[in-house]
């Protein structure tokens, strides 16, 4: 038999490839945090609005997951993104290991596990590929997607 927390995790990643960031916001605790190698410590609503701001910024995404195990504790599954990334439009095909924990039969806790420099290289492509490894890069990368998740949040306020 499935478990309920198999079931949200698959039910997560089918909105997420429907773009349904709604109810992806509606699968996380209200405590929950969350963290990935660019988005770091994200808490509460920051998590939803992440979500929301990625759904909306990209018009070619696709998500697939697979490899979903879940009991009452702590969760997995295995998922991937393909979507074109900044100004250049370059392709991305991104796999990531995502790790659960759970609260009152929501996410409570929530990992995205990925290779930066690989994912850097795609996004990036050649600095990428000379820099991506670098930990300035990495803190340079963070700084602008906290920034970009900052003024979404601060535009979505406001209308």
């Amino acid at each position: 038999m499935t478990h309920s927390n198999e079931l949200l995790i698959e039910r997560f990643y089918k909105a997420f490839s429907e773009k349904d960031s709604q109810v992806m916001t509606d699968s996380y605790h209200p405590e929950a945090v969350f963290d990935d190698p660019v988005f770091q410590h994200l808490q509460g609503s920051e998590i939803g609005n992440m979500w929301t701001m990625l759904c909306l910024q990209s018009s070619s995404l696709e998500i697939t997951f697979e490899n979903i195990h879940a009991d009452e504790e702590k969760g997995q599954a295995d998922w991937s993104a393909k979507y074109t990334f900044g100004k250049a439009r370059r392709k991305v095909h991104n796999q990531i290991h995502a790790e659960f924990t759970f609260k009152d039969g929501k996410i409570l806790k929530h990992i995205d596990h990925f290779d930066f420099w690989k994912w850097s290289r795609m996004a990036l492509g050649p600095l990428g590929l000379l820099m991506g490894w670098n930990s300035v890069v990495k803190v340079n990368i963070r700084k602008q997607a906290m920034a970009n998740l900052t003024k979404f949040i601060t535009i979505t306020k406001n209308t």
